[in-house]
């Protein structure tokens, strides 16, 4: 059975509902929604530059864009940007790959590879929690300088702390 060609309007709802489905799986997947939307906003910007799908991108497209475009871009701006395209090129390869290869005859394959790929890495924001005994130092801490709080604020805060005791989650009852 022949298939009929695929129109612009087809292309475009395809391109809707993949974007669509790339968030809903990154929500899925437990991101912040801040995060999601930022790779969003990094995909619109290389989609409006590109001015066609995204999965029409090849790698001189992208060495293109990093080496014109982006090339005096903060480098935290161009991972991003670079991550979030490898990302969504591995959401298309997982899961459109046959749909886009059926309505548009191209073989879904990231534009970002080991020769243009920028350099660097974020670092990781992680944080760590304070020991127990560094909580304590500084409940004890707060404790010792409830006398000579002079400011509502600091007095009020060291007061509750002093009124709680150590390791509860929730505040005592009274």
């Amino acid at each position: 059975m022949a298939r009929a060609p695929t129109t612009p309007e087809d292309l475009e709802a395809l391109e809707t509902d993949v974007l669509a489905g790339f968030v809903l799986a990154r929500a899925a997947a437990g991101l912040a929604d801040g995060t999601i939307a930022a790779d969003v906003v990094h995909l619109e910007q290389v989609r409006a530059w590109f001015g066609r799908p995204l999965w029409e991108m090849e790698p001189r497209d992208a060495d293109s864009y990093f080496g014109k475009v982006l090339r005096t871009a903060a480098k935290g701006t161009r991972l991003a940007r670079s991550q979030a395209i490898r990302t969504f090129f591995l959401f298309l390869e997982l899961r459109h790959e046959v749909e886009i290869h059926q309505m548009t005859g191209r073989v879904v394959e990231c534009p970002i590879d080991e020769m243009n790929r920028p350099r660097g890495h974020q670092q990781a924001k992680l944080r760590i929690s304070p020991s127990a005994e560094q909580v304590t130092r500084l409940f004890t801490g707060w404790r010792e300088e409830l006398s000579s709080c002079r400011k509502f604020a600091p007095t009020a805060r060291n007061y509750t702390a002093c009124r709680r005791p150590p390791g509860r989650s929730q505040p005592p009852s009274t």
